[in-house]
């Protein structure tokens, strides 16, 4: 740190002493003085040698790179409070992790068994996802930045604050923008990259995790890496077992030869159940069902739906009143609770418009549930001070769910959209409507629509809460005939969510 700058800054960050120090920079033990809590916070380091338009141009970009960082709410991504600048430079205030990276874990343990590996690549591919889906891509994923907590989490750290998603591998000053062994070939090439580089640098990852080695190791200079992951030249594994396959798959020079995030996360998943999945280019899950024309469905189901859904409609309907519904006293969810468990078979095949339901797909904190076009999501959302959201109080439930409506409020907003499973490959230009009140539904709620710039719909988002408990559901169906026929299903999937629900918390 340099001299000049106090020992706290912007009068509220009191730094402790440093954790580390790496070629973007300093990170420091520090003290939230306003909040009482320890954070962590990141001193970035500037190339030497920049002009004052450079620098300003630098200052800049980190700062819209923050805002779209401090966006990811996801328990596998580092948490960012606070952006600021001081002493003439950046500095990041991010959630104090407790634990040590993967980086460290591997040079004292050595080699970690495949399935264990597998799981932690599932999870660090569940964060990529979240972040890709809304246009950002880390660009330097490595042991390094994959953080083991003490509490079991596995976090994606150091998100490229100050590596723009479209910008070039090498900067100005002739610098990798990344680290060579784990920087996907394309982007060495002077290619853009994209989602698909970012799973090649997990790949790499995960063969460093499980072999015990990078695998340009052998490589006796940064150079010599960089010549060999242009030729595709890695050491073959030998310890990886059934993770091998889809290592090199993974690790593919062509970035169109590699697997999609969805089917790549079915794939770990089920390698860290202990299966042996027959990996193959081209190889993928399942087909659950073909997909059913709406015009297909039994004809009861659709009476079904459609009485529901004609209920969630008449909650926006300004000349109608809506059906007394009695309100029921809030919840509390002192543990977790499936989440894959709130909506029966029947209902899923009903909202998807499929012959019969697939299998829900869970995660840490949700579960989806997915067919080709359409899809349903479900998230327990939480804030950077209680990383597990089920240890909410109904008091930062209710603030969390406040600045949710803010998000969502602040009128149309453009965007992006990706949804791998649903057949969604590549970022998508959408805007997001702002936040219309759902009435009835649970303590509070509230929708907001995604559609494309023409006025397709793509999908609905219902967040709503639950005593102590924030959900998001996510609802697509790209075949949906209007906004309206996609809204009032996922609104009536709310719904069914919520009410079970109730069923599964403490009164």
């Amino acid at each position: 740190m340099a001299e000049s700058v106090s020992q706290t800054l912007a009068s509220r960050y009191q730094l402790l002493r440093p954790l580390g120090t790496g070629g973007m920079g300093t990170v420091w033990l520090a003290r939230d003085t306003v909040l009482d809590r320890e954070v962590a916070v990141k001193e970035l380091r500037l190339t030497d040698g920049l002009s004052e338009a450079e620098r300003a141009e630098l200052m800049a970009r980190v700062m819209r790179e923050a805002e779209v960082t401090a966006r990811l709410r996801h328990p596998g991504i580092v948490a960012l409070h606070d952006v600021l600048i001081e002493g003439g430079r950046p500095w990041l205030v991010m959630e104090l992790l407790h634990g040590r990276d993967l980086a460290r874990e591997i040079a004292a343990n050595g080699p970690m068994p495949p399935h264990v590996v597998a799981g932690i690549g599932a999870r660090v591919l569940e964060a990529l996802s979240a972040a890709h889906a809304i246009g950002v891509e880390h660009r330097d994923v490595k042991p390094g930045n994959v953080f083991l907590t003490t509490d079991g989490r596995v976090v994606l750290t150091d998100f490229g604050i100050a590596r723009p998603a479209d910008g070039p591998v090498l900067t100005e000053a002739g610098a990798l923008i990344g680290s060579p062994g784990f920087i996907a070939p394309e982007r060495l090439a002077g290619r853009p990259g994209g989602p698909a580089a970012d799973l090649w640098s997990l790949g790499a990852t995960l063969y460093t995790a499980v072999e015990g080695v990078a695998p340009y190791q052998h490589c006796r200079s940064p150079a010599e890496a960089i010549r060999a992951t242009l030729a595709g030249s890695a050491r073959p594994p030998l310890l990886a077992g059934p993770l091998a396959p889809l290592l090199a798959w993974l690790m593919s020079p062509d970035p169109q030869h590699r697997p999609d995030a969805a089917t790549a996360l079915e794939l770990l998943r089920r390698i860290a159940r202990g299966e042996t999945p027959d990996i193959r280019p081209g190889h993928g899950p399942a087909q659950t069902g073909r997909r059913w024309p709406r015009w297909l469905i039994p004809v009861a189901a659709v009476a079904a739906a459609g009485a529901v859904a004609g209920a969630a409609l008449l909650l926006n309907r300004p000349d109608r009143e809506p059906a007394a519904r009695p309100r029921p006293i809030s919840p509390t969810f002192t543990a977790q609770v499936d989440l894959c468990g709130t909506l029966a078979g029947a209902e899923v095949a009903r909202y998807l418009g499929v012959p019969s339901p697939p299998q829900g797909q869970r995660r840490d904190t949700g579960c989806a549930w997915t067919v080709t076009g359409a899809g349903i999501d479900l998230t327990a959302e939480t804030d950077s001070d209680t990383p597990d959201p089920w240890s909410l109080t109904p008091e930062s439930a209710r603030s969390l769910m406040s600045g949710l409506r803010r998000q969502y409020g602040a009128g149309p907003r453009e965007g992006h959209w990706i949804w791998y499973e649903i057949g969604v490959n590549r970022n998508v230009e959408v805007v997001r409507t702002d936040a219309r009140d759902v009435a009835d539904l649970a303590d509070e709620a509230f929708s907001s629509d995604i559609m494309t710039p023409d006025g397709r719909p793509q999908a609905t988002e219902v967040i709503f809460r639950l005593g102590d408990l924030v959900v998001r559901l996510q609802y697509a169906d790209l075949d949906a005939a209007s906004l309206d026929d996609v809204r009032s299903q996922a609104i009536s999937a709310a719904q069914a969510v919520a009410d079970r629900l109730r069923g599964m918390a403490r009164p």
